[in-house]
This record gives C-alpha cells, structure tokens and sequence, in this order.
C-alpha cells in the first residue's frame, strides 16, 4: 500500500513540479480513481467524538497559479492522509485555501509534507485560540472556481498589488489614530458575535456582496487609512487589491486576521481590541477571544453568542440559540421546524418537496424571529464613519 502511495505522489509531483507531461496512462488511472472518504458523516462524527488523540486546528492560504487543479487536489488529499489531517479545504487555479485538524503527535510530520510543495513551504499557520480538537470529522478537498467566492474578474486588476500587512502591535497602534477606518470584511453572522473596537460592520451575508457595499460605503474616503480585517486574512489579499485597482490610497489587512491577532496579542501581553467571539467554519462555530458577550438569542432575545444549525435538515438554518431556547425548541429554529422534525422519516420526506422553512433559501438568520435590529447596525456604522469625517 506504501509503495502505491509512493508511486503516486512521485507522478503527482511530476506534473506540477516539472513542465514533463504526465504518461496517458498515468492520467486516466488518476482520473478513474477519485479519491473521497465514502464513510456515512454520522458514522465519521461518532468516530471523532470517541477517538481521544489530542488534536489541533489550523487554518492556510496561499495564492498561486496552478496548472492543474484536479492533479494537485488527489496529490493533496495522499499526502495528508499519511498524516491523519481532516478537514476542508478547496483549491483552484489560483492556490490553496485549507482548514483543517491535525494530531498533535503529528503536527510535524504535517509541515514536514507541506515543506514538500514549493509553493507552501514556510507558509504561515494559523493555529486555533480556543480548540476542543473536534473541529473537522473527515478529510474533503473539492475544486473549485476560486479559493474563495469573490465574483471578481481577476484579469482586471493585479491581484498580487495588496494592502500593507499589519501584525497586531502594529494594528493597535494604526487603530488608536481618529481618522483611522477599521472595515470588518465578514459576514453579517460573523460580526454579529464578534468585532474590533469601532469597527464597521457591512450587514452582508457574503464576501462576494460585501466588497460592492464596502466600496459604496468608503467611496469618498478613499485618501483615509482603511485597515481591512477578517478571519484568517484570505478575504484582506483579494480585497485590498481589488480596492486599491478602484482607487483607494491607503490599505492596510490585519496579518493572519483575528486569529493570528488574537494569538499574537495575548503573546506580546498588548491591548486586545477584539470584543466578543470568533466565528469559524468548522463544528466549533466559533472561538472566544474576549468574554463579553455581545449578541442576542434569535429566539428570546437574551444575551447569547452560541450558533447553531437547525435540527431540521431540511431547514438547517444558521442561528443562534440559548440554552433554554435550545430545550424548549429541541435545537430547531422555530415551532413549524420543531413539530416537522417529530414526524416519520416517510411522512418528512414526503412533505420535503412542498413545505418551506426558515432554511429553504439557505439564508444565515435572516428570518422572522431574528432579534438582531438592522436599523441600529445602520446607523451605528453611519456614526462611526461621521465621527471620523469629523475628527
């Protein structure tokens, strides 16, 4: 089996590493031969949740042209099995973008391989501020159009022409200047549980949609100091390159964004101007960074900052949801999903094709019993960005 493996990545590396085209052969065994992890996922999750090997979270990115896509993927995915890693990552023409779980026996070996391919030797890892080693259940790799859903056209600007990057003493220091605009480049349900100190916060369900708004917003600051922040810091390359193709003067991203942040304040022993928790795309859901507590139950409308998934799958919702919502709605987001999720797996799957949910349109708590008030987020960023007209 060893040998097999060894085989293949020495094919692999032939490919992208050289200009020697793969043999015929080669390529439709590769082709015919997909590699995925077939394990039914509740059997996967059980699995994880038994297993007790300490494990860690880290996040990646790397932005580089590939010429092949699929070949790179399927070489990916046998290296990093050899190390245990799960997780999800998505590659395409343009490079790299991973979260994943590693062994902490093999946190080694992990960037032992990475050392392996040109372009991620010396890459920097962004290791999780509070992990329970649960984050991933299996290892998937997909390609895709882009590493990250921008909707941008990259042949009209330079996408290597980015922001300067700021480590986090380096962004307090910029923060601490009145005309400084901090731009928060998430999500709507990301800021929601979490932000920098006078920060904006676009009310945007997608990265693709924020970077209009955001424009929009900024259009007649475009000589101000506007530093960009995100999770991990992939949004920042993208957007600030695109910002500074639109005009924009002064650019900043925050360097491995708010987890690279958070690690880096807590390690100098510096002001975290963090507030709130840090939300992440694994089965964590997110990751605190500060105490307080800053969102609302979508439900009830006590302080709560726990997101959660809909039990219905077929509503399946992202929302957040209170301890006693929790048991009083049994993990549902509304009564409707509640009493569908009681009846037979027959009678659900019947009615799947006719019946509407809260999820239906795979919205992000957009839904009526979201107690996050719009209008006071409006106008919250229309002050922070009048007060620093005005400074």
């Amino acid at each position: 089996m060893l040998l097999q493996i060894v085989k293949k990545i020495t094919i692999f590396a032939r490919l992208f590493n050289s200009n020697e085209p793969l043999p015929a052969k080669a390529t439709k065994s590769l082709i015919m031969n997909s590699l995925h992890n077939r394990v039914n996922k509740d059997v996967l999750k059980a699995r994880l949740m038994a297993d007790q090997t300490p494990r860690v979270t880290l996040s990646f990115y790397q932005y580089y042209h590939l010429r092949n896509p699929q070949i790179f993927r399927d070489h990916f995915y046998i290296l990093l099995s050899e190390v245990e890693v799960l997780g999800r990552i998505y590659v395409s023409y343009e490079g790299v973008n991973a979260q994943v779980s590693v062994p902490q026996h093999q946190v080694e070996a992990f960037k032992e391989a990475m050392q392996t391919i040109t372009f991620l030797q010396d890459i920097r890892l962004n290791f999780a501020i509070e992990d329970d080693g649960k984050s991933f259940f299996k290892l998937i790799i997909k390609v895709r159009e882009k590493i990250v859903a921008d909707g941008l056209d990259d042949h009209t600007f330079d996408v290597t022409n980015k922001g300067i990057h700021l480590k986090a003493e380096e962004f307090n220091a910029l923060a601490d200047n009145e005309e400084t605009i901090i731009i928060d480049m998430r999500n709507h349900y990301e800021s929601e549980v979490g932000y920098f100190q006078n920060a904006v916060l676009p009310d945007v369900e997608t990265f693709r949609e924020a970077l209009p708004v955001v424009e929009e917003m900024l259009s007649d600051k475009k000589n101000k100091n506007i530093i960009m922040y995100c999770t991990g810091g992939i949004r920042c390359e993208k957007a600030s390159a695109y910002y500074k193709h639109k005009g924009f003067k002064n650019l900043y991203q925050l360097e491995g964004g708010i987890i690279e942040y958070a690690r880096r304040a807590t390690e100098l022993g510096i002001e975290n101007k963090f507030i709130g928790k840090n939300f992440v795309f694994d089965e964590r859901l997110g990751e605190r960074i500060s105490p307080d507590v800053i969102a609302k139950c979508h439900q009830c409308g006590e302080a709560c900052d726990h997101h959660i998934n809909c039990a219905n799958d077929a509503c399946h919702i992202l929302f957040l949801q209170c301890t006693s919502c929790s048991q009083k709605y049994e993990n549902t987001c509304s009564i409707k999903c509640q009493e569908f999720n009681r009846l037979s797996d027959d009678i659900k799957e019947s009615l799947r094709k006719t019946e509407t949910f809260n999820g239906t349109k795979f919205g992000k708590g957009r839904y009526k019993a979201h107690h996050k008030d719009h209008s006071l987020e409006e106008k919250r960023n229309a002050n922070v960005l009048q007060n620093i007209i005005q400074s």
